[in-house]
């Protein structure tokens, strides 16, 4: 759980482009996307 928390916060509060996440983590931006709107509904 804490590595989609690290996520959330690149994207939220970091403004780090989706592309950027996915290729310092090795994770499809497609999955990235999947992450994040998940976390929205939380």
């Amino acid at each position: 759980m804490g590595f989609l928390k690290v996520i959330r916060t690149w994207a939220l509060r970091d403004k780090m482009p989706i592309r950027e996440i996915a290729r310092r983590t090795g994770i499809s931006r497609n999955t990235i996307k999947k992450y994040l709107r998940e976390g929205a509904k939380r």
